[in-house]
């Protein structure tokens, strides 16, 4: 099949493209504005250093302790992520009123680039309340730490403000709306060509040409009503033939 006969067949079902891809744009838009709840996120910094004075510190901050710091972060990636840790999120901070898992599913941590500090976010319907969230668990991690890796060098770089007001971060119904009307266009590009693939009926002289190998002789035009109309029209104003139409004169 030919480019050409593939916009033909496009062209011919335009109509079932089009209820699709409206349908499902509408569809979309309604969801996103009025019924998918809008989440916030909410970050802490934390960073990983070496402990001690400041000239200790400048002293040891060689290469070697850096990296040592880098892939203690990926370590302290995991054991945030823990029962251990988001249980005494959830024991310490009863006011959040969520449960070991609900605290897993919605925290995450990342490292910012191979870098000695980690980011932990959390997602929530409230700003405010993921605020908090992502403070308690930096607090929490901190105090437990020494007792599970025997070391102290964690310290946090900034917390999270809860009396920010953010926009949200999903749900975004501009970007929805047009993945909806792409995937709904190629849907309904896709369903009209299997129509004209599954359709076997003659509706053209080159469908005729083309099954039997037989050229066409003629053509019986379809009628319209518009053409019915003009046809009574000229038959009326043609002058009536009989003895009705003769007029004598005395």
């Amino acid at each position: 099949m030919e480019l050409k006969q593939y916009w033909h067949v496009v062209k011919k079902r335009i109509w079932l493209i089009t209820a699709l891809v409206c349908m499902a744009g509408v569809a979309t838009g309604i969801y996103s504005y009025y019924f998918q709840q809008p989440e916030y996120e909410a970050s802490t910094k934390l960073i990983v250093n070496q402990t001690g004075s400041q000239n200790d510190i400048i002293a040891k901050l060689d290469l070697s302790t850096i990296n040592s710091n880098i892939q203690l972060v990926k370590t302290y990636k995991e054991i945030i992520r823990t029962p251990r840790v988001m249980g005494k999120v959830a024991q310490k901070y009863p006011e959040l009123d969520l449960t070991t898992g609900e605290l897993i599913e919605r925290i995450s941590v990342t490292s910012v680039n191979d870098t000695q500090v980690m980011s932990v976010t959390a997602k929530d319907s409230s700003y405010s309340r993921a605020a908090k969230i992502a403070n308690a668990v930096s607090e929490v991690f901190m105090q437990e730490l020494p007792s599970l890796m025997q070391v102290d060098n964690v310290s946090i770089l900034y917390e999270a403000d809860h009396t920010l007001s953010p926009p949200p971060v999903s749900p975004k119904p501009t970007m929805n709306i047009a993945i909806a009307i792409a995937l709904s266009m190629l849907v309904g590009i896709g369903f009209a060509l299997l129509l004209d693939y599954l359709d076997d009926t003659i509706k053209t002289e080159e469908d005729i040409q083309a099954v039997l190998g037989l050229p066409t002789l003629s053509l019986i035009p379809k009628i319209r009503e518009v053409d019915l109309g003009k046809h009574k029209d000229h038959s009326i104003d043609q002058p009536m033939r009989g003895k009705n139409n003769v007029t004598y004169e005395a």
